[in-house]
């Protein structure tokens, strides 16, 4: 077999002297040789003369690789093959380091923190609402946010490795280093404080700044030294409304702390339900909470039902305060009680199971309670301070269409006692106003006295 293999060999050796490729330049030599400047791949690769010819049809493409990879080329599929594993690779580490940024940021908590900011920019709007101020408000709300739950898994390291529920963290569990935690939450901490003060204004930027600094460096470390924790924790969740309604309308005046009363007094149940039925948990893992020393949990319901009462007169104050609808004080009282008998419920009988149901319940009772405000809100309009008679008394229109129609009205008043070629008095800014009423009037001196 191989005896026949090489005379066939010698043959195709032969010929291919013979013949050169016809399409190849001829050089002669100065003998008169006839010989192909580019001779055929059989004189390039002798070693494809060894192949039998039982695979004789596959030599033209054998030797078109082998040529190919002595001048440097490779083939596309060669090229595949070799960069399938780079790519693979990129692709895991792509995956790998959002998964765990994901879970540094305590996503689905930060988005919860992003629909309250976005409810507040809502809210604080007029007439027409801003979509790209609401979105850059929500992107820099969402950028503070996960940098505020890194850092809190950065100092927390050591007690998220020793309970059940946060063990498997990126940094307990080693996915991911300290040091690379600690560059990822400063870094979109300060992105998203900057975009809020470029996009939104100052004001939304401080509030984010100062809640961020309140969250990691006061609420975290007090977790391991007193219970008050608990109510820190809930004016850092009260504030993020209150930074969109600053950012929508650039102050934050008295009818815009409806929600964030909201939300100050929704954590207070929802974190005593999760603080009853995960004690055992957060025992291990030094946490000090309110239900660590209340072993039969009566304070800690008690707790959670007088706050679920503090949430009653809110749906009242935004009707008064112009903020939404007599429809939403309506609906957010039957909310309201609805969350407050879940609460007494747990007051009754202190079990896990009823704890877990008031748990579902505050779950269920914030989105419903803001989607409700949302729907029947007022625009935030803002009347202008206008002098209405020589007494110097305020005039302010309750909405936007009463002050057009009493336009005409304040204008033709002041026609007459302010005549042509007289001075006209300047406005006077009153502080007897909402949300000052205690103040006493200012009063007015003539400049010429």
């Amino acid at each position: 077999m191989w005896r026949n293999s090489s005379s066939f060999s010698s043959k195709l050796f032969s010929l291919s002297r013979a013949n050169p490729n016809p399409n190849s330049p001829i050089f002669r030599g100065a003998d008169g040789v006839r010989t192909p400047l580019f001779p055929p791949p059989s004189h390039l690769h002798s070693s494809s003369s060894g192949i039998p010819p039982s695979v004789d049809p596959l030599k033209p493409a054998l030797a078109k690789s082998e040529a190919g990879r002595s001048f440097g080329f490779a083939s596309s599929s060669s090229a595949a093959i070799l960069s399938s594993p780079a790519s693979a690779s990129v692709a895991e580490a792509v995956r790998h380091y959002g998964q765990c940024y994901w879970e540094l940021s305590k996503a689905r908590l930060s988005l919860l923190v992003v629909a309250t900011s976005g409810a507040g920019f809502v809210l604080g709007s007029g007439s027409i609402i801003d979509f790209s101020g609401l979105c850059w408000t929500c992107a820099g709300t969402m950028m503070v946010a996960a940098s505020a739950n890194s850092l809190n898994q950065v100092f927390e390291i050591n007690n998220d490795a020793k309970m059940k529920r946060t063990r498997q963290r990126p940094l307990p569990s080693g996915r991911l280093g300290v040091a690379h935690a600690a560059i990822w939450a400063s870094s979109v901490g300060v992105a998203g404080t900057t975009l809020l003060a470029w996009k939104a204004n100052a004001l939304a930027a401080g509030l984010a700044a100062s809640n961020l600094a309140l969250y990691a460096f006061v609420y975290t470390p007090l977790k391991q030294i007193h219970p008050v924790n608990t109510w820190v924790g809930a004016v850092v969740g009260a504030i993020p409304p209150l930074l969109g309604w600053a950012a929508a309308s650039g102050e934050i005046s008295l009818n815009g702390m409806i929600l964030p009363a909201a939300l100050y007094f929704w954590q207070i149940p929802h974190f005593m339900a999760l603080a009853y039925f995960c004690r055992n948990d957060y025992a291990t893992g030094g946490f000090k909470m309110i239900s660590l020393a209340d072993p039969s949990g009566q304070r800690t319901a008690l707790v959670a039902l007088r706050n679920c009462l503090y949430l009653l007169p809110l749906g009242f104050l935004a009707f008064d305060w112009g903020v939404t609808s007599e429809w939403f004080c309506i609906e957010s009282s039957l909310f309201t009680l609805l969350l407050s008998a879940a609460a007494m419920s747990f007051h009754r009988d202190r079990t896990t199971k009823n704890a877990r149901r008031m748990f579902h319940a505050s779950l269920l009772y914030l989105p419903v309670f803001m989607a409700s405000m949302l729907l029947h809100r007022h625009p935030n309009n803002h009347p202008e301070l206008t002098v209405a008679d020589s007494d110097g008394l305020l005039e302010l229109p309750f909405s936007a269409v009463e002050g057009q129609e009493s336009e005409k009205k304040r204008s033709q008043n002041k026609l007459k006692k302010n005549p042509v070629g007289a001075q006209a008095r300047p406005p006077v800014a009153y502080a007897s106003i909402p949300p000052f009423p205690f103040l006493p009037a200012p009063l007015y001196i003539s400049p010429d006295q």
